[in-house]
């Protein structure tokens, strides 16, 4: 019967081609979308992430995200060293600024000011260069996209300039960080060096990113931090998180992706649907012989069931094959594009969103099939 039912199945290459494009087009509307939104979502946390060696970040009380900034005066570090269980704390500047470089170009770009001593906060993943050459005089690393930004072109080099706030800035190394939210450039220079690039200020320290002592939890530290000094303090993790909560919360980004994902999925039902129901309706004869020679309803149910389940397979083959293929090409040609990647989560959740549309499309079928006359196979 397995073989009647495939034979069957591929017998109209037409409704057979038509459903498999049709669930290989909801696999890949729904996978894109869902996983373009994971990483998006996961770039506006993106400064806070690539900080490993920091497991507490200590805040302003009114800051509610990494790009929302209360700077905090230069006591507040020495009162969170002051909490035990503190192995290290150190200042942490994050901001925007304008860097020009010598061709007379112009560029926004996302400052970050590490620790002066230990470089806590600098980039661990080099691509030339070291994080160490920090120490220099007036020295700068720039993540790769941010190069390329600003030098559209030339190759990856240390040595180039660039001047912020009238000051001279030489890039000593060539970082490769995680993607910001926005296309801004990321460089990184010694906390003393940050100050000087955007101008003193009465307050100007971001954050202070601290590390528990061996045996500590980070969880419990940052309470105990926020309850002895009155700052917020958060775990790094959650600090991430409640960036991309906001986000999400305060833009309209989730509800656009939703309804693509949600047209993806009713499209997807609605084609498979209805042209399922076509590919039963007009084998109804084939169905009504063989329930004249004595095959059950149930094994019958089974038949239509192992055909949707194989136009499940193939459609979702295809589609999520077009879709991971879709992010490794894009991630190759754009650099605007780099780290969006097809999630394994997401690919089990869009293998159960077509299993539904699969079914939801049998369901309609069935029900023909059952009430189907044998008598009809002698009409």
């Amino acid at each position: 019967m397995h073989a009647v039912a495939l034979r069957m199945l591929t017998g109209d290459r037409a409704k057979y081609l038509g459903l498999v494009i049709g669930i290989a087009f909801a696999t890949l509307l729904m996978s894109q979308q869902v996983s373009i939104f994971i990483g998006l979502m996961s770039r506006t946390a993106s400064q806070v992430l690539d900080v490993g060696e920091a497991q507490v970040w200590v805040m302003d009380p009114r800051v509610q995200y990494v790009d929302e900034i209360e700077p905090l005066t230069d006591t507040a570090l020495d009162r969170v060293r002051g909490v035990p269980g503190v192995a290290w704390a150190e200042p942490f500047f994050k901001g925007l600024t304008v860097a020009r470089a010598t061709d007379g170009v112009l560029q926004q770009v996302i400052l970050m000011g590490v620790a002066d001593a230990s470089l806590a906060g600098a980039p661990r993943a080099m691509v030339m260069g070291d994080p160490r050459d920090l120490r220099q005089p007036d020295a700068m690393i720039i993540d790769r996209a941010g190069f390329m930004f600003i030098w559209p072109g030339e190759p990856l080099q240390l040595g180039k300039v660039l001047e912020l706030n009238d000051r001279r800035a030489v890039i000593v190394g060539i970082a490769e960080s995680s993607p910001p939210f926005t296309t801004f450039p990321v460089v990184y220079a010694r906390y003393s060096d940050a100050m000087g690039f955007i101008g003193r200020q009465r307050k100007q320290m971001s954050f202070v990113i601290a590390r528990a002592e061996d045996g500590t939890d980070p969880a419990d530290l940052a309470r105990r931090i926020t309850g002895q000094t009155g700052l917020k303090a958060m775990t790094r993790l959650d600090f991430a998180w409640a960036t991309v909560n906001y986000y999400i919360a305060r833009t309209g980004i989730p509800v656009n992706f939703g309804i693509t994902v949600a047209l993806g999925f009713l499209v997807g039902a609605a084609i498979a649907g209805q042209t399922f129901f076509l590919f039963v309706v007009e084998n109804q004869k084939q169905f009504a012989a063989l329930k004249a020679m004595g095959v059950s309803g149930t094994r019958i149910v089974g038949m239509v069931l192992l055909q949707g389940l194989v136009v499940a397979l193939v459609g979702y083959g295809l589609g999520i094959g077009a879709c991971a293929l879709f992010f490794e090409t894009t991630g190759r040609v754009s650099i605007n594009l780099r780290g969006f990647v097809l999630y394994e989560e997401v690919m089990a959740g869009t293998a159960a969103a077509v299993l539904v549309i699969v079914m939801l499309a049998s369901l309609a079928s069935i029900r023909r099939v059952l009430t189907v006359d044998p008598a009809t196979v002698f009409r």
